[in-house]
């Protein structure tokens, strides 16, 4: 299985929008599977066997840092010019009302989705997703927060607020930092199966949730009543 090549644009986006759902992802990785193995007698030969590996890239206009929000900056691991194919590409958000797309990047995008290819936005990802005529005529989600203003600036989009993420062909919307987590797992489980979804989401004890908000992890109760934690690890007798 060939490795999925997965990018993000690198403009001031908040950096939970894109490094908490790439660090998701790759917690259910076959590479990430063949390294937890060492601590836990879980991972099974079938899990690494099927899981998915991936490849990111951070993409630039030029190598220049970029400064993100919480005093994260990154560093471009390429740029629109020399950037292998991606089969995902992941839309963070910026700030609206400050931000200005640069046209190399808004026809970066449209090529993309023009290619059929997977298109992931979080929180006003999807505001960026609109300032290139993308999602007109689609069905997406955006930030809540932001929700009027983006629809009374983009009305040719069908905006909605009522699930967490929204699915129309080959763009997902999600509506925030953590449901766009929560999106991300849902095509890793989707496409992957259990064995990725679980390590993905014990890989950051995360407890992800369905399209309405529901968490889809049980929880666990004790003989009293009482709630325990949600997940069981198992161990090795010796290391």
């Amino acid at each position: 299985m060939a490795p999925i090549v997965v990018g993000s644009l690198c403009y001031q986006y908040q950096a939970s929008d894109v490094i908490a759902p790439f660090d998701m992802i790759a917690g259910g990785s076959k590479q990430l599977l063949e390294a937890i193995r060492t601590y836990s007698p879980d991972v099974t030969d079938s899990g690494i066997k099927n899981a998915p590996e991936f490849v990111f890239h951070h993409i630039g206009l030029s190598r220049d840092l970029v400064d993100l929000t919480a005093g994260t900056i990154i560093k471009p691991t390429c740029t629109v010019d020399d950037c292998p194919e991606l089969d995902i590409l992941l839309l963070g958000g910026p700030n609206p009302v400050s931000f200005d797309l640069d046209p190399r990047y808004a026809e970066f995008i449209r090529r993309h989705v023009a290619a059929g290819k997977i298109l992931f936005t979080n929180c006003t990802g999807a505001f960026v997703a609109a300032m290139t005529g993308v999602l007109d005529g689609k069905n997406a989600t955006v930030n809540h927060i932001e929700y009027e203003w983006v629809k009374q600036k983009y009305p040719k989009v069908n905006w909605s607020k009522d699930k967490k993420w929204v699915i129309d062909g080959n763009i997902w919307t999600g509506s925030g930092p953590v449901a766009g987590m929560d999106m991300m797992i849902h095509w890793l489980r989707e496409n992957y199966g259990e064995e990725s979804f679980k390590w993905a989401a014990l890989n950051l004890d995360f407890e992800p949730r369905d399209i309405d908000g529901v968490n889809v992890v049980p929880f666990r109760y004790g003989a009293d009543g009482k709630q325990l934690f949600t997940y069981v690890h198992h161990y090795y007798d010796s290391y």
